[in-house]
């Protein structure tokens, strides 16, 4: 362990996932909005206030994509030009731009996605989970050693812009959580004669529907790709339905 200070603010399922993750090389503060006890949070780990939290090296902001605009807007008294910010949301485009407008204006910055959360992580395969970083302000050289950082903690680190991020998960990401809540509404139950795909939607749903139905609301609301990922998605069911029309109108009139 360094003695370099991380906070984590907010400490939902997300957060408390990251503040794990990151107390193994660091010392780790962590906030809640809702209020913590020391008994709330595990050894090792301790409590700070809304204030105390931005006394560090580094911040994470762990909230919710609907409130991250309001939380930057209040935080801006105690940001420090010594601390880099990060933020953990699922979308990048509207993140990116809150901070941009709410922190100070010489604040060093990344946007990242943790491509996991506390269902997924560690991964059930061999397979390294994907880590997004988009260097917004931060100097080179801290933004590469962060970078670094990850890469040794054994996450695919993807270098890539709030757009390319937003574009691309809005029909990876974004279309999961969609067809998982399909499914949910479907009402969706294992059989005797399951297959395996059909176990694999199955688990596609309660994977995504383990989160919040504002994580759901916000990937579909905050990225700028999703209205469009729908429309496609609407497009090829309609395509696809529209082929076995065609066999029915054959078979009436057999």
């Amino acid at each position: 362990m360094t003695d370099k200070v991380v906070s984590v603010y907010g400490y939902g399922r997300f957060g408390r996932l990251w503040a794990d993750i990151l107390a193994e090389d660091f010392r780790v503060k962590v906030y809640s909005r809702r209020g913590l006890h020391a008994d709330d949070v595990p050894a090792g780990i301790e409590v700070s206030d809304a204030q105390g939290i931005f006394h560090c090296n580094a911040l994470f902001f762990c909230v919710a994509i609907s409130s991250f605009a309001e939380v930057l807007e209040k935080a801006r008294p105690y940001c420090r030009r010594e601390t880099l910010f990060f933020d953990t949301c699922s979308v990048k485009v509207f993140p990116v731009r809150w901070m941009k407008k709410h922190l100070p204006a010489d604040s060093q910055i990344i946007a990242t996605h943790p491509m996991f959360g506390p269902d997924s992580y560690p991964p059930q395969t061999a397979r390294k989970p994907a880590m997004v970083m988009c260097n917004v302000s931060a100097g080179a050289a801290l933004f590469a050693e962060w970078v670094d950082y990850f890469t040794a903690r054994s996450l695919q680190v993807e270098l890539m812009t709030p757009a390319m991020h937003d574009r691309m998960s809005a029909y990876s990401q974004g279309i999961s959580h969609f067809m998982g809540r399909v499914f949910e509404d479907l009402h969706l139950q294992p059989t005797a004669i399951d297959t395996h795909g059909f176990t694999m939607l199955l688990e596609v749903m309660a994977q995504t529907c383990s989160d919040s139905r504002q994580l759901f609301v916000d990937l579909q609301r905050y990225n700028p790709y999703a209205g469009q990922m729908r429309q496609d998605l609407r497009k090829s069911m309609d395509k696809v339905a529209a082929t076995l029309q065609l066999f029915d109108q054959a078979d009436r009139h057999r």
